[in-house]
């Protein structure tokens, strides 16, 4: 009789959610180097157990795959820690122009800055500031005039720099806006007013800001990783790398300094280069390159997202009828997803608005006609404002939305009463729509914009409330278990990862995360209160809550 192998670690008598549609419940899991060994009655799985075998009894906490970021950016993540932090609650604290002042001013006393040094800031936003509006470099000089203040917007897409940190960019009232971009005005004028919007951001993203040095750098990264795995996040995503960026994730792969696995996605500025040489779709050292970034829009709560119809309420300076802005011409955008396509590169892209969901959904079409029996799995990032005509040319393309469904709770009021108006907002990531056509989702946070709270992600998707508590669009809920399949089988889908992640069967890899309770069997309203008890990386332990 064949020897049953013996296992590194055995979990058991709790109730274990294996995501795995053949067994979605067991009695025990066993694993061995790093792998799922066995998967069943308790009995069965009590067989591999030798005398140094580790057994974990569950009690009430709960097991299931380790959680999969469906688009993130882990490197800004990084980056953001050495920023001072402007959100309002319950993120941060700032609620007001005064106070994000004041906060900037605190910090730069304790940084002890010398004259020149850069002061950045991020996570400040105008749907939540008391006046109801950008920062500007009058407000940002007060802070300093001897150092430069370059603070970005929580969507990432707009940003606000004072008068020294402006003129080190060389924006003026002769600069013209990038294709693509605004540089606001001082109303009656052509004096920037400190606020730029997206592509107008590059000004500050070409070398003109210090990177931070390498000790830091190196500890950013870590201490990003060890927040999401504080999360139960086993896999992250970079989901719009520069060639710094995917430098700096090379030499941490290199040197052993990834304990989460990372995805990459080339921002499609420098895809060709940063592609071109280098395998896709390969780990090595916990990373590996996914593909393509395309960025087709801005940010619904910055009202630069390119929608079909008139925003609710215009932004200042602004007619009626805006509807927001494209971040490239169609025939860029088609010519793009053809040069992915003719590389073998998955493709995904960032579309808030329906119109620039339209322009993706076009250039796909196109490239699929002209490369047939490939799976490329394109991938649209957000999918916050998409039609019901749009999920099913998506059913037809094969193509899997990736929606940013904590919308609901941070900017659901604000999308209501502002953004989209009470129809359109009811129906921002339609979650059940998109489930009753069959479509593979997963979920996301796209943090740094939120925190990587996958809890809270999933219940946003079953309860769909607001920072208000009020329900928006109940009728686009999704239940407990297809929230949770959308952050671990799901999500490995989209990164053609199913046959090693998102499930607890045997032969895929022991990433686990050990929850507090059951999110099937609680309240749905305590599902984001649930703790993250434990979280293991091929059978390493790397969270344990203290």
């Amino acid at each position: 009789m064949t020897q049953p192998q013996l296992a590194d670690r055995i979990f058991l008598g709790g109730p274990i959610l294996t995501m795995d549609a053949h067994r979605p419940t067991v009695e025990a899991v066993a694993i061995r180097d790093g792998l799922i060994l066995a998967t069943g009655s308790e009995a069965d799985v009590l067989q591999h157990r030798r005398p140094t075998t580790i057994v974990t009894g569950l009690g009430d906490h709960t097991l299931l795959p380790g959680f999969v970021d469906g688009h993130g950016h882990l490197s800004h993540v990084a980056a953001g820690l050495g920023s001072v932090n402007l959100s309002g609650p319950p993120v941060g604290a700032v609620t007001d122009i005064e106070g994000l002042v004041a906060e900037l001013r605190r910090s730069l006393k304790a940084r002890a800055l010398p004259p020149g040094g850069w002061l950045l800031g991020r996570g400040y936003d105008p749907a939540f500031l008391v006046e109801g509006r950008h920062p500007t470099r009058g407000d940002l000089d007060r802070v300093s005039r001897e150092h430069p203040v370059y603070i970005t917007h929580v969507s990432g897409h707009l940003s606000a720099a004072n008068s020294l940190a402006l003129e080190m960019a060389g924006i003026s009232a002769e600069t013209a806006d990038p294709s693509g971009g605004v540089i606001r005005r001082m109303a009656g004028t052509s004096e920037p007013d400190g606020a730029l919007e997206e592509s107008a951001m590059g000004f500050f993203n070409s070398g003109l800001i210090p990177p931070p040095t390498m000790e830091s750098a190196h500890a950013q990264l870590a201490e990003a990783q060890r927040i999401y795995a504080a999360a139960g996040l086993t896999t992250a995503q970079e989901g719009a790398m520069s060639p710094g960026e995917l430098t700096n994730l090379e030499s941490a792969a290199a040197d052993g300094r990834l304990f989460i696995d990372v995805v990459g996605y080339a921002f499609w500025a420098q895809a060709r280069a940063m592609l071109s040489d280098r395998p896709t779709g390969q780990y090595s050292g916990r990373f590996k390159l996914g593909g393509m970034k395309l960025m087709l829009d801005g940010s619904p709560q910055g009202k630069t997202a390119w929608l079909t119809q008139p925003y609710h309420i215009a932004p200042d300076g602004h007619d009626a009828d805006y509807h927001g802005y494209p971040a490239m011409p169609d025939e860029q955008a088609f010519g793009l997803a053809e040069m992915a396509y003719t590389n073998g590169w998955q493709v995904i892209a960032h579309c808030n608005g329906d119109a620039a969901a339209d322009q993706f959904l076009a250039a796909i079409d196109r490239a699929h006609a002209a490369h047939p029996g490939r799976d490329p799995r394109p991938v649209m990032i957000h999918a916050q404002t998409v039609r019901e005509d749009q999920l099913d040319r998506m059913v037809e393309l094969g193509m899997l939305p990736s929606f940013f469904a904590s919308h609901i709770y941070y900017w659901g009021d604000y999308h209501r009463d502002s953004v989209l108006g009470p129809e359109r907002a009811s129906r921002i990531s339609p979650l059940r729509s998109a489930f009753a056509r069959g479509l593979r989702f997963n979920l996301h946070n796209d943090s740094p914009v939120v925190p990587p709270d996958m809890l809270r992600l999933v219940w946003c998707a079953v309860e769909r409330r607001t920072r208000s508590d009020a329900v928006l669009g109940g009728d686009q809920a999704i239940g407990v278990i297809d929230a949770l399949r959308a952050i671990t089988i799901d999500a490995a889908f989209a990164h053609f990862e199913e046959d090693r992640k998102g499930s607890i069967a045997p032969g895929k890899l022991a990433d686990l995360v050990i929850l507090g309770a059951d999110p099937t069997r609680v309240s749905p309203a305590e599902i984001h209160h649930i703790p993250v008890v434990e979280t293991i990386k091929e059978g390493v332990t790397i969270h344990r809550r203290g």
